[in-house]
């Protein structure tokens, strides 16, 4: 029994974060119904699905902005949701976040932008925080572009300032909001491979939300795909490719109709023609 005892425990520490039946409704409209989901240690997980289907709104629980309408959602053991303030600010510290086109605040500069969290939740000198930075911007291909301003970066170079700030405090997780969109195919590339090296180097875990399929799936080892609230598919980037569920076929082969049509709900054609034609009569 003990043995037994351990053994749960050894597996259930190799999540870094564990989602229980979660669900989620904003007034009567509900997003999510039961979700199940990890993300272990050390592992890019991905999250897939179309468009509104709650993919952002799991990392806002995760995050603390949201609570859930039942279920729980766990980080190192802790139930997000059940944290007071200064808990879920303290844990939030172990987190990182790379936003949708990169967020970096306008008025600063490159420099500032990564430092911006050392200086707000830490002691250290502007000697320690320097050397921080740079290192950082190094591991991101960017120490030289440090004096710049936001606006003289490419839509690349500002994801890649965008992920030097998130790992700024060195966290435990890093979420993800899109990291792709909007990039060329030599700035996608770069960011998946920063995505997946940063996540092996740091010990990272990595959980990104995301409608791109074949740059994603070259850098994850475990997908998710949400449809109408719930998980409609899981597995490894393989299972995944190989998977004959008819969403997950769509989706992941860019296919016009299926379960997700082509053309919104409407009448039969030919009676809608036959009433313009007796109305112009």
């Amino acid at each position: 029994m003990i043995a037994l005892v351990s053994l749960f425990c050894a597996v259930s520490t190799d999540n870094l974060i564990e989602i229980r039946d979660v669900s989620f409704a904003y007034g009567s409209r509900e997003i999510l119904k039961g979700i199940n989901l990890n993300a272990p240690r050390g592992k890019v997980i991905a999250i897939m699905g179309g468009s509104g289907s709650g993919k952002t709104t799991l990392l806002r629980l995760i995050g603390g902005q949201l609570r859930p309408t039942q279920g729980e959602v766990s980080m190192d053991g802790q139930i997000i949701h059940q944290l007071g303030n200064d808990e879920l600010y303290k844990i939030r510290r172990k987190m990182g976040m790379l936003f949708q086109f990169g967020a970096l605040f306008t008025d600063m500069s490159v420099f500032d932008n990564v430092a911006f969290q050392m200086r707000e939740h830490t002691d250290l000198s502007e000697e320690m925080i320097r050397d921080l930075v740079l290192m950082k911007l190094h591991a991101v291909g960017l120490r030289g572009a440090h004096e710049l301003m936001p606006h003289e970066l490419s839509g690349g170079m500002a994801r890649r300032v965008a992920l030097a700030r998130a790992v700024a405090l060195d966290p435990q997780l890093i979420m993800y909001d899109e990291p792709f969109a909007g990039l060329d195919p030599i700035s996608l590339g770069v960011i998946g491979n920063l995505i997946r090296r940063m996540t092996d180097a740091l010990g990272l875990t990595s959980i990104l939300v995301t409608h791109d399929i074949h740059e994603s799936l070259k850098i994850v080892d475990y997908v998710y795909f949400i449809s109408n609230g719930v998980v409609e598919a899981e597995g490894t980037p393989e299972e995944i490719l190989a998977s004959k569920l008819p969403f997950v076929h769509q989706f992941t082969h860019a296919e016009e109709d299926g379960p997700v049509p082509f053309h919104y709900p409407a009448p039969d054609y030919a009676s809608d023609l036959a009433l313009i034609k007796m109305a112009g009569k």
